[in-house]
């Protein structure tokens, strides 16, 4: 730590340019990129330029959220010079990996910190951006602290890049100080990427009501990513139901609205108060919300997503999409086949950490089919998960199964009783099949005799 006096001097002893820090990577390094909305966006296009001259850098990020596409992957479309690899996968990502040129890392998000501190080998580089430095010499990380501490801890060379409209955030281990820091940049200071819950269809407000009517006031919420999460919160600022809590991965836009329509009272048992987060991504208001905003509390992903620390809030109730369940009540929310949709990231700890609140609930939602490339429905309850499909959510693990038809408990019942719950949930035009997949499977109620 530098003397206050000093802080002036050290800083611009440390301040250059994002062409010459990016000097500092050399073939071979593994280089990470920053995490959410502290992803560098100088130093990207920075490190771009010189990718004629490097071979086999490891780029790491967890998602790409920006609209326009990873500047060192423009320069490197054949991969010949730089590996892109995530940890969660964005519609941008999902499109680089079919092009052959971003790769996925599975991990358990509450792990991260661990996977970087102890598994991986060291960062050679790591850049992300940060708000400018206050007067005591911190930077601030933004509204994503995740995974940052077990990242810094094998990191060889630290690099900032200031972005003024990074969002200050409350909240432990969301800041770095100017003498764990190598070199600094001044930025072009790019607004942050926007994540606009999509509108809700008609199917997620039947799916959202049958949950809303299961949520009772003094829950503690989590909210998972996409739009049916965002339209149930919509659908609670809009109810009798009060006296809510948040404790979330990731803080979203339904938690600002439910706040500014007096249903957040913080009432829960951990950290009182406050609207506890990993990270957060959404609108400007949103962002704006959460600048300098004491009620939000970033904190580390492996705090945050820990079971025993999401248990000890009484009433937890975990909202998360899926893609497919199968009829011994298997989650797939990661793929379809072989081709990877996204991340693990907190959902299995989430479910389970629900579960072990006192009166906690999870529930995993999807509408009963989906419409194939040919125009034919297919059903998202399927006698078996496709081959290549990854399981999300093992069938041990399962709470509440949603579709628009209904919600159905899995848990303590038998392989029969799951297959005929699950099924009465599909949609109508599946079911007489899925009874005769079951029966062949041994999971029906009349045998548990296999006949495949």
């Amino acid at each position: 730590m530098y003397k206050v006096s000093d802080l002036l001097v050290e800083y611009k002893k440390k301040l250059t340019s994002a062409d010459k820090a990016v000097q500092v990577v050399k073939s071979g390094d593994r280089v990470h990129l920053g995490l959410f909305n502290g992803i560098v966006v100088d130093l990207n296009k920075a490190l771009a330029k010189r990718a004629s001259e490097l071979f086999d850098v490891k780029i790491m990020t967890t998602i790409w959220a920006y609209p326009w596409p990873m500047d060192c992957l423009v320069a490197d479309p054949k991969a010949e010079h730089f590996k892109y690899i995530s940890s969660q996968f964005s519609a941008q990502d999902r499109k680089w990996n079919k092009e052959g040129c971003c790769w996925y890392v599975p991990v358990t998000f509450r792990e991260n910190p661990k996977y970087w501190a102890e598994n991986v080998g060291d960062f050679n580089v790591v850049m992300f951006q940060v708000a400018p430095m206050d007067k005591w010499g911190n930077f601030n990380l933004g509204p994503q602290v995740a995974e940052y501490e077990g990242i810094l801890k094998k990191a060889k060379c630290v690099i900032v890049e200031v972005n003024e409209k990074q969002p200050v955030c409350h909240g432990l281990g969301n800041t770095i100080n100017l003498s764990n820091v190598d070199y600094i940049v001044h930025g072009s200071n790019p607004d942050m990427p926007l994540v606009p819950a999509k509108s809700p269809a008609d199917i997620d407000k039947l799916i959202g009501k049958h949950i809303v009517e299961r949520i009772s006031s003094g829950s503690t919420l989590q909210l998972g990513v996409g739009g049916l999460p965002n339209c149930i919160g919509t659908m609670i600022a809009d109810s009798d139901i009060n006296d809510l809590s948040v404790h979330s991965e990731m803080f979203v836009d339904a938690y600002m609205n439910l706040f500014n329509a007096g249903k957040i009272s913080g009432n829960k048992n951990v950290l009182k108060g406050k609207m506890v987060y990993t990270f957060g991504q959404g609108t400007q208001d949103l962002y704006d919300f959460m600048n300098n905003n004491p009620v939000c509390y970033g904190a580390p992903v492996d705090w945050v997503n820990a079971l025993e620390v999401i248990a000890a809030n009484d009433k937890v109730v975990s909202i998360n999409s899926c893609l497919q369940v199968d009829l011994f009540g298997q989650v797939n929310s990661e793929s379809a086949g072989l081709q990877h949709i996204g991340g693990t990231g907190g959902q299995l700890d989430f479910v389970q950490g629900a579960f072990k609140s006192a009166g906690g609930q999870s529930f995993l939602c999807t509408p009963s089919t989906r419409v194939k490339k040919d125009g034919s429905l297919i059903s998202n309850i399927m006698p078996m998960l496709p081959q290549g499909s990854i399981v999300t959510c093992p069938r041990t693990a399962t709470h509440h199964i949603v579709t628009e038809y209904g919600i159905v408990n899995l848990k303590g019942k038998s392989t029969w009783e799951r297959s005929e719950l699950l099924i009465s949930i599909a949609h109508p035009d599946f079911r007489d099949q899925l009874i005769k997949d079951a029966e062949k499977m041994g999971i029906w109620k009349t045998t548990s005799k296999i006949t495949y």
